[in-house]
């Protein structure tokens, strides 16, 4: 299974960072859409992404465009407040892309508007203008992840002392 992570423009090296971690964590593949905020070699970034980042398939693009004619076929579904559907209701194919805008302006809304059946948003209250996007990124990833059974991923845990049985 091979999950697409797509960030935008993405500005906080933090966030791209914990990102990389949960893709290398969950085997999803991540692809960066510039211009980036941050350089590639921030010491922000290489931190939150701590020892993992040669576990995470990573691949660079200038701009959308170039990452309209590279990508592999996939269905793309676009993260944002102004979706019309939770992101619990689409089924996401094993090889669907998730696409997620810039921390403080979210994708423009000339995208969101050329495929509006294809945004999710995450609930939340009124008057909050979004979540995070390292957390955002996670919440979606898991639900594409929980409708194939977390496939390839290890779902037991162990505490120590405790017997198997």
């Amino acid at each position: 299974m091979a999950i697409n992570i797509v960030l935008l423009e993405p500005e906080i090296p933090q966030n791209t960072g914990n990102i990389a971690r949960s893709c290398a964590a969950t085997g999803a593949r991540l692809h960066l859409i510039g211009p980036l905020g941050f350089s590639i070699s921030d010491r922000h970034l290489k931190r939150a992404g701590l020892d993992y980042w040669n576990q995470v398939d990573i691949r660079y693009y200038d701009d959308w465009k170039q990452f309209t004619r590279q990508r592999e076929a996939g269905l793309l579904f676009f993260a944002s407040t102004k979706g019309i559907r939770t992101y619990a209701e689409p089924e996401y194919p094993e090889d669907c892309f998730l696409v997620f805008g810039p921390e403080t302006r979210g994708l423009p809304e000339s995208l969101l508007l050329e495929n509006s059946r294809q945004c999710i948003r995450i609930p939340m209250l009124g008057g909050i203008r979004s979540l995070n996007l390292s957390n955002s990124v996670a919440v979606i990833l898991y639900e594409a992840l929980r409708q194939h059974g977390f496939s390839g991923l290890d779902t037991h845990g162990r505490l120590s002392g405790m017997s198997e049985g």
